[in-house]
């Protein structure tokens, strides 16, 4: 296991994350506890020190499992992360209670990490308003020893990360983001680690496989990575990715079984980043599938000035592609929800006045239709 260095601390590159552990039944809220009980005893076993859960994982049940199958270690001999969910607007008034209650459920007497859990458009508000007292009350238990290092992850588009950090960044010890080469610029990643990286601030990486979406690769992405790396799985490369971003400090990964973990603790036995021109190739190649399998706005805007209810139409779109080429998620339904209701894709009236102006010829009427009825909104 190869290991990085925050602060003085020595971290496994590898952390497990405890989001996706086996189920019973593909009930999500039943973890299979003999099954996630062999996941953490090999993890920690083969050199993973860094367990990261949340009181929203699993239905509530993954501190418990974390809990209840780390603390038979000796405390001092691994790192556990949670996280305060702000996610949930009605949880802003209850830090207190919460997080007493996630101690008692993992077990201990205080948490390594701790994170603002998913900053983004529809909960900075809340984070950033003082009459919660939720900054103030983590920064107490700070003091008090029961959070060890303060920080946040975030879900949220650059400018609410930099509002973010505007306000609570000199308290930001460490930022979670989603990246992975699809991500680079689909979601973009480049400039949110950019922004990271001029703070000062380590990253921490969750989703690098996508939920394991790329655990697999086209044919000509496989023959690219073969071409550059012929001993690397497509998973192992990519980690190479990520291992080869300065500022990335944690790697997250949600590991479901057996046969993925010892493939992942193999693959950080070394740290291999990649070259400048092995990084660019396979932003590019999958660049070009991100653009092969979404809907091709530019943004130009012609749309808008056509549109009778003055739809956010490249806003959508954007959206529906993330929605579509991702197989589904909370990222655009969560967004989406943020939006006034008049401005949903459900308010499209099929007009088509909006397409008589587009350029790229989309049919725009069919995708808010066919996005409405994906989200439900």
């Amino acid at each position: 296991m190869i290991y990085k260095t925050f602060q003085d601390l020595k971290l496994s590159g590898l952390g497990l994350g405890m989001m996706r552990l086996p189920v019973l039944n593909g009930n999500d809220g039943t973890i299979d506890e003999t099954a996630a009980a062999g996941l953490i005893d090999y993890a920690y076993q083969n050199g993973v020190n860094y367990f990261d859960t949340a009181w929203g994982y699993h239905n509530g049940n993954s501190e418990l499992v974390a809990g209840k199958y780390l603390s038979k270690y000796p405390r001092e001999s691994y790192y556990l992360a949670s996280k305060f969910p702000g996610y949930d607007l009605s949880n802003m008034g209850k830090v207190e209670e919460i997080f007493e209650k996630q101690l008692e459920k993992c077990q201990t007497n205080y948490f390594d990490f701790y994170l603002f859990h998913n900053v983004y458009e529809g909960n900075v508000d809340e984070y950033l308003d003082e009459k919660y007292g939720i900054l103030n009350y983590l920064l107490k238990q700070k003091a008090d020893g029961r959070i060890r290092h303060l920080g946040f992850s975030a879900h949220g588009d650059l400018e609410v990360i930099q509002r973010f950090l505007d306000a609570y960044g000199q308290h930001m010890e460490f930022c979670q983001l989603q990246i992975n080469y699809m991500d680079w610029h689909f979601q973009n990643a480049q400039k949110k680690v950019e922004l990271l990286q001029k703070a000062g601030i380590p990253i921490w990486v969750m989703e690098p496989l996508r939920g394991g979406k790329l655990a697999t690769a086209s044919d000509k992405m496989a023959a690219a990575m073969k071409t550059m790396r012929p001993d690397e799985t497509v998973p192992a490369m990519a980690f190479r990715f990520l291992q080869s971003i300065p500022g990335v400090t944690m790697i997250l990964s949600g590991m479901s079984d057996m046969e993925q973990l010892k493939a992942n603790l193999a693959t950080f036995e070394t740290d291999a980043p990649l070259s400048e021109a092995e990084f660019d190739t396979l932003v590019k190649c999958s660049d070009e599938e991100v653009k092969k399998a979404g809907l091709p706005c530019t943004a130009c805007h012609y749309c808008t000035s056509h549109c009778p209810k003055e739809l956010p139409i490249p806003e959508l779109i954007a959206l529906y592609n993330e929605h579509k080429i991702s197989g589904g998620g909370f990222i655009a339904p969560m967004a989406v929800g943020k939006m006034p209701k008049e401005k949903r894709p459900a308010s499209c009236i099929g007009c088509r006045g909006c397409e008589q102006v587009c350029p790229q010829q989309i049919k725009i009427s069919e995708m808010m239709k066919e996005f409405s009825s994906m989200i439900g909104m």
